[in-house]
């Protein structure tokens, strides 16, 4: 299923409104911007109805923000089909971005995507049947450098594997609060190997292997690798012939050496 796809009117609500604290949120949202300028505030008050709309923008939500904003429905559908941030359609409690760009990809983000479909029963596009998880590949979430990750709503959990993964979902199945961030410990973007300074020698550390990786590596070949081609040698050049003396300037050609 696209998450980006307005649901059917058979799940829309009829209306919707701003509860008290969050209404008096957005009047704070948009007195931050110039009389005529309120259509500026349109964003974060989209964000803030999905946030009250158990994490997705029904058509009423968007006709109410656009409303409170004096500005035509259309505007706010525009905002809202653009983003990839606001879902159309419901999704799960725990609504999981998994990054499968290159750099996630070539540090396993398919066996982050095997453990969530393992655990949940999943995949990409879909929803678990308890109504939990909801699952979607994304681009780039910006931690290339804690490769695998992903974005579970508003935290980023990194330097997954396998078995990390399986383990973030266990908790938040159980209702826990998982440590967000980096899986294995580390600061930031820190190295593997730890802290370094200009004063130490470099530190070498050899990448885990993948699964996936693993098991390709241990496969033994389909076929024996074909021996290559002998080249062909290069056929002889024929000799050059010998030339008869160049009389073009019109002098004659040098005497014959007398033997006698």
């Amino acid at each position: 299923m696209s998450f980006g796809a307005p649901a059917p009117d058979s799940v829309q609500p009829a209306t919707f409104q701003f509860n008290p604290e969050n209404l008096s949120r957005a009047k704070e949202i948009i007195g931050k911007y110039p009389e005529g300028r309120q259509q500026s505030a349109l964003l974060p008050l989209l964000d803030l109805a999905q946030r009250q709309h158990d994490n997705w923008l029904p058509r009423a939500a968007m006709d109410y923000v656009a409303d409170l904003l004096e500005i035509p429905p259309i505007r706010a559908y525009e905002v809202a089909s653009f983003y990839t941030m606001f879902n159309k359609a419901p999704v799960g409690r725990h609504f999981i971005q998994v990054c499968t760009t290159t750099p996630c990809w070539l540090c396993g983000s398919n066996d982050v995507l095997k453990a969530i479909k393992d655990k949940t029963g999943a995949g990409a596009g879909e929803t678990s049947t308890d109504g939990a998880f909801t699952v979607v590949e994304v681009e780039c979430l910006g931690a290339c450098v804690n490769a695998p990750m992903v974005q579970i709503n508003d935290d980023y959990y990194e330097d997954l594997d396998y078995q990390r993964t399986g383990e973030l979902i266990d908790a938040l199945a159980k209702g826990e609060a998982p440590k967000i961030g980096s899986q294995i410990g580390r600061k930031g973007s820190q190295a593997l190997s730890g802290p370094t300074t200009l004063l130490e020698p470099p530190k070498v550390v050899v990448p885990k292997k993948t699964p996936a990786k693993a098991k390709a590596e241990a496969a033994p070949d389909a076929a024996p690798k074909a021996k290559p081609k002998p080249k062909p040698k290069a056929a002889a050049k024929p000799k050059a012939e010998t030339k008869a003396a160049d009389t073009d300037d019109g002098g004659e050609a040098p005497a014959a050496k007398d033997e006698g």
